[in-house]
């Protein structure tokens, strides 16, 4: 089923490829890159969301993931 969101795609793709130049430019490995983007995404919810409300954005946000990536 497909995700709706409320962004739209442009805006979603010139923020990624702003982050993706970023890591670029840096020569992040995909380690460092994986590890730069989990620690935003940690910040962002402790930063921005009521501690009641974490655990359960974070284990959506998990399995938004895990249901994103390529298994094969």
């Amino acid at each position: 089923m497909p995700v709706t969101s409320k962004y739209q795609d442009k805006n979603v793709e010139q923020i990624l490829n702003d982050v993706v130049n970023v890591l670029e430019k840096h020569k992040a490995s995909t380690d460092l890159s994986l590890m730069v983007v989990g620690n935003i995404a940690t910040n962002l919810m402790n930063n921005n969301l009521p501690a009641a409300q974490r655990k359960v954005i974070a284990e959506k946000f998990a399995q938004a993931l895990l249901s994103s990536i390529d298994t094969e």
